[in-house]
């Protein structure tokens, strides 16, 4: 029992080194990115590999189960997956120290590759964090693991009782006596003195204890825990700097305002979205485990490619300098589901796209232009593919710099982010875009099409139930329904709601916005007891209605009518 007892122990000791080590490991790997670039921290390298490498599906099921918080999610997965690792190489440590060691090392070369290999990656010392990070984690292993007490051996057996009629012999002052010697209780095994030792004294214990041990465990995580607190001491300093820069920014007055809004083009009812999202409820999905913070001051946008006569390089001020149009715009992403939230609507600044292409001599396809394909790249290595035929069509795609009234937030894409109205995110709204070149589909295949999503996005037409809320419990009687629906680009044209496969019934639309926003509606039910299923359908101005046809959002976009079941008191 009591063996079993101490290989237990031992083995929860071994784990717990195996963890410091690794606490150890990425608490200087994050130190260590602070003077590389933040991005090549371990766990946000290894996090952006496991991004690229996760199944659309599995992807599309992430965003659709955890929305905002997807990243989270992914990131203590990985802490947990690199918890398992730790312990694992803690127990690995207590017979072979050397080959947990190296197993830590190689761990760390797998880091290094993470970083080297992301798209945004353009040095070697990307590889840095990773490897210093691994280098101490293995000295870290390997040290604890040497002061890692040994079993415990059967205790000494008890020399005889002495007879009461003899005093018992004198004897040398005990062992646990000696100055410096650990006692039995302290993790050290007794062993009868050899010969060479008779009539010796005995020599203090030189095998490690259990509180040596933990102290040593104790001090290495304090230290960890110091060198990651200036780790993230530091990166709030940048941050704090980038925050500053775009604080400092002055947007100018637009060439062209946005047009003036309707008086009932936002309904204003509980619960039903407002016609303009606050940029801190506007949706947000990509794949960005660290939010870029570019500097605007060194910020720089190059226009190059098929057919650029005269290829521009701008910073932000030349940005600025230019004729700049303000428009409200729905955006949408591919992966919202039927009825889903990754919708919003805001009023943007920035500069009118085409005018950037005609003035570096690009043509249209249509005008024999021979790119059909621009590519825009963001800081972070993400790649979009827009239709060069669409962002020149007249519509109002553009380089925003500006989102409600103040410079885009860094989620958001500051300094500078794409959009063009009337498709989906992910083949038009590149965030903390740096690159534009021109080329053609055959050519290249951007990021999302390498993932079996559509080379072209144009965005479905939609709509959605705000109120009531899915198994809401509404009295009897006048129920308000309401709700949102987009077809940008096309417009709206009228809504309709029917209760129990019933006959539709059209909704009463609020004020038409710009062509490329949501439409809110409304309709007054007569509510009777009981569970009713609600459905809406939208009909946009090109004359084609809603399918019932439900699809998933891969590869195109989803489809399909939004419903929610109530229960009328």
């Amino acid at each position: 029992m009591r063996k079993r007892r101490d290989t237990a122990v031992r083995a929860a000791l071994g784990a717990s080194a195996g963890l410091v080590s690794g606490y150890a490991a990425v608490a200087v790997a994050e130190l260590a990115a602070v003077a590389v670039r933040p991005e090549a921290s371990p766990l946000t390298a290894v996090g952006g590999a496991v991004v690229d490498r996760t199944p659309p599906a599995v992807k599309d099921w992430a965003v659709r189960e955890f929305g905002n918080d997807d990243k989270l999610v992914l990131q203590l997965g990985i802490l947990a997956a690199l918890a398992l690792f730790a312990a694992g190489t803690g127990l690995l440590a207590l017979h072979r120290r050397r080959t947990a060691a190296v197993g830590v090392l190689a761990f760390g070369l797998l880091g290094a590759l993470a970083a080297t290999g992301r798209p945004d990656s353009t040095s070697s010392l990307d590889a840095v964090p990773s490897v210093v990070g691994a280098v101490v984690g293995a000295a870290v292993l390997y040290v604890l693991a040497g002061r890692l007490p040994h079993p415990s051996a059967p205790p000494t057996p008890a020399s005889p009782t002495p007879s009461v009629s003899e005093p018992p012999p004198a004897s040398p002052t005990p062992s646990s006596a000696v100055a410096g010697t650990p006692t039995p209780d302290e993790g050290t095994s007794a062993e009868p003195p050899s010969d060479e030792d008779a009539g010796r004294t005995p020599a203090p214990a030189t095998r490690p204890s259990r509180r040596v041990f933990v102290l040593a465990t104790a001090g290495t995580a304090a230290a960890a825990t110091g060198v990651g607190f200036l780790g993230r001491r530091l990166n709030a300093s940048t941050a704090a700097e980038a925050e500053a820069s775009r604080a400092a920014v002055r947007l100018p007055a637009p060439a062209s305002p946005a047009p003036a809004l309707p008086r009932r083009v936002d309904l204003k009812l509980p619960d039903l979205t407002p016609y303009t999202t606050p940029n801190k409820r506007f949706y947000r999905v990509d794949t960005a485990l660290t939010v870029p913070r570019p500097d605007v001051g060194s910020w720089r946008l190059r226009l190059h490619g098929k057919g650029v006569k005269a290829p521009l390089t701008l910073d932000f001020q030349d940005l600025l300098s230019r004729d700049l149009i303000e428009r409200d715009i729905t955006l949408t992403c591919v992966s919202n589901e039927v009825g889903g939230p990754y919708v919003s609507s805001a009023r943007w600044l920035g500069v009118r796209l085409k005018d950037l292409l005609e003035e570096a001599g690009v043509k249209p396809p249509s005008r024999g232009g021979p790119a059909n394909q621009l590519v825009a790249r963001s800081v972070d290595g993400m790649t979009l593919g827009t239709p060069v035929e669409t962002v020149m069509d007249g519509r109002d795609a553009m380089l925003a710099v500006g989102m409600n009234g103040e410079p885009l937030p860094f989620d958001h894409g500051f300094p500078v982010r794409m959009l063009v109205p009337g498709l989906y995110g992910y083949v038009s709204a590149c965030k903390w875009i740096q690159d534009i070149e021109l080329t053609t589909f055959d050519a290249y295949d951007v990021y999302w099409v390498k993932r079996d999503w559509a080379r072209e996005g144009p965005i479905k037409t939609q709509s959605r139930i705000d109120t009531p809320k899915p198994l809401a419990r509404p009295k009897a009687g006048r129920v308000t329904v309401a709700g949102v629906a987009w077809a940008q680009h096309k417009g709206i044209d009228r809504v309709e709601v029917r209760v129990d496969e019933g006959p539709w019934q059209r909704a009463e639309l609020a004020a038409e916005g710009p062509l490329d926003t949501w439409r809110q509606w409304s309709w007054q039910w007569p509510a009777t007891s009981g569970s009713h299923t609600l459905q809406v359908r939208a009909t946009d101005r090109t004359g084609y209605t809603q399918t019932a046809r439900r699809t998933g959002t891969v590869p195109d976009g989803a489809s399909g009518r939004h419903s929610v079941v109530v229960n009328v008191t």
